[in-house]
């Protein structure tokens, strides 16, 4: 592996985010400022190739990466930050189960990504929710 790709790896392992390939340039060229866009691109098509990284689509018109993780986890937006906010639910993950095996099926895999918008809490509501 060549240094400019350690510098990319080593920048995709530390997001905490979801970043597309011009935020992981902007932050690699930021410890390496030979790295081209280029380079980064190549270099996450080959990791997503070699299953070290997961391609997600938001809906915002951007591939954005996260590295594969050791345990499943489902994602919501916010469509109006764009936030991407990791979650685990065993009723979800149950109810998956129970519908792919009532339709004849064993489930291997899925995704799931919801897509909301912030519930607007009324102008005299406290902090817990109450009014």
């Amino acid at each position: 592996m060549t240094e400019q790709r350690r510098v990319i790896a080593r920048v995709l392992s530390d997001s905490s985010d979801h970043p597309d390939v011009e935020l992981v340039y902007r932050r690699a060229s930021e410890l390496d400022h030979r790295i081209s866009i280029a380079t980064v691109y190549r270099t996450v098509r080959l990791f997503e190739e070699a299953s070290i990284l997961e391609r997600h689509d938001f809906g915002d018109g951007r591939a954005r990466y996260e590295e594969i993780p050791a345990e499943h986890h489902d994602h919501l937006i916010d469509l109006e930050s764009g936030r991407v906010i990791e979650f685990q639910d065993a009723e979800i993950e149950a109810l998956q189960q129970r519908i792919a095996e009532r339709l004849g099926y064993k489930l291997v895999d899925h995704r799931l990504e919801l897509y909301a918008r912030p519930i607007e809490k009324p102008d005299n509501a406290k902090p817990d929710g109450t009014e």
